[in-house]
């Protein structure tokens, strides 16, 4: 898909290089992976939230301006940002272990830096640290003028395989 005018321009500074990681781990999914993700979770239904760009350990995502995420103000809310942010890590470590396994956030520190004012969002995530049942990273979240808006430091732990009911 292409990315909505309304994301542009963004620095060409900012893009990910696909080669940052390619010598630490395989890409274990790919962009349509990781959109078939989103498609398939009802709790992100609404958000029409688009992976633009991903590599090893690495996910860009696009977030459209809806007016349904305006706090008064015009402002686009911390609770927005900060979700969106928390997905992009969760997809980030995705491409390094795959789509079955399942990772929830243990811990999440946001600074909010500038104000987004009724525009679309990109949030940039990059896995620092993968470890067996830890992982660990940062996102920055970009408006559509290439400003940074916030930047979020996560930690990821490896969730148990649930029980299946006897």
């Amino acid at each position: 898909m292409q990315v909505p005018a309304a994301c542009l321009p963004l620095p060409a500074s900012f893009s990910i290089k696909t080669e940052s990681y390619a010598h630490m781990t395989t890409l274990l999914a790919s962009l349509q992976d990781l959109n078939r993700v989103l498609e398939g979770a009802r709790f992100l239904a609404g958000y029409n939230f688009e992976v633009t760009a991903c590599a090893a350990g690495e996910c860009e995502l696009l977030v459209p301006f809806k007016p349904e995420l305006e706090r008064p103000g015009g402002i686009v809310s911390g609770m927005s940002i900060m979700g969106a942010a928390d997905v992009a890590m969760w997809l980030a470590i995705m491409t390094q272990r795959g789509t079955e396994e399942h990772w929830v956030t243990s811990d999440m520190k946001t600074a909010f830096l500038r104000a987004g004012i009724g525009e679309a969002l990109l949030c940039r995530a990059r896995v620092l640290r993968m470890g067996r049942r830890s992982a660990y990273g940062s996102v920055e979240t970009f408006g559509q003028a290439g400003q940074l808006l916030a930047h979020h430091v996560l930690s990821y732990a490896k969730a148990s395989e649930p029980e299946t009911p006897r």
